[in-house]
């Protein structure tokens, strides 16, 4: 099959190898660029757990002055890998669902222990800060990256993509779907799709897509990729 992959390369590398051993024709357009942003210093010793809703709020984090057996709360096994990867010890990991991350923090961490720290992206499909304020916990959510559009697809990517379209296209957000929409639309490539399954990470994300005729629609969770190729 030809599966084309959508999260930046440092996200993407492990499955396309992965697809690549198993005979599949892989590409790769990744439709979001990550940037770190510049956060003002902060006392990281006043905050009793941390929150990630993404593995990029690990990546740019510097967590050399951060207590590692400080509460970790993530969203999914993605994010936790990155979190046990740079030492974090007490990780609590959602199945890649932010209402059952906001469950895991109800029911292991008692609001009177102490403040949190939730680092996100700009652009969240969820707004968990608020939800657990109130809850009567409390919050500081910092933004320290950004996710940029991808605006262009190159002539290499569109002569491959026409001459030979991919059976599954995997979409990882909202903010993902609405980039590769936006390409779509904008190199005229809407009646293409009509036998390619697609994947995404969320009702949100398909939404977006919905618009698009597609052969089917699947909903995932991260780490079920390889999983949603036998469903087809």
């Amino acid at each position: 099959m030809h599966i084309l992959l959508t999260r930046p390369l440092d996200d993407s590398k492990e499955l396309i190898l992965k697809f690549s051993s198993l005979n599949h024709k892989v590409s790769h357009l990744p439709l979001l660029q990550i940037k770190k942003k510049e956060i003002p210093e902060i006392d990281l010793n006043q905050f009793k757990a941390i929150i990630f809703t993404s593995a990029n709020a690990i990546k740019n984090l510097d967590i050399s002055k951060i207590d590692k057996n400080i509460f970790c709360f993530c969203v999914g096994i993605v994010t936790e890998r990155k979190a046990k990867e740079l030492g974090f010890q007490n990780i609590y990991c959602a199945d890649g669902n932010v209402n059952n991350l906001k469950e895991l923090i109800l029911q292991n961490f008692d609001p009177k222990i102490g403040s949190m720290l939730y680092l996100s992206g700009e652009i969240v499909s969820y707004n968990l800060d608020q939800d657990l304020i109130s809850e009567n916990y409390v919050i500081k959510r910092i933004i320290n990256y950004t996710a940029i559009p991808n605006e262009n697809l190159s002539d290499d990517f569109l002569k491959n993509i026409k001459s030979s379209v991919p059976e599954i296209v995997y979409i990882y957000s909202e903010n993902s779907a609405k980039t590769f929409f936006t390409l779509i639309k904008k190199y005229n490539l809407d009646n293409i799709w009509m036998e390619t399954n697609l994947m995404c990470m969320g009702e949100k994300a398909s939404s977006v897509l919905n618009d698009i005729k597609w052969k089917k629609i699947f909903l995932f969770n991260p780490g079920e990729e390889e999983f949603l190729l036998y469903k087809i």
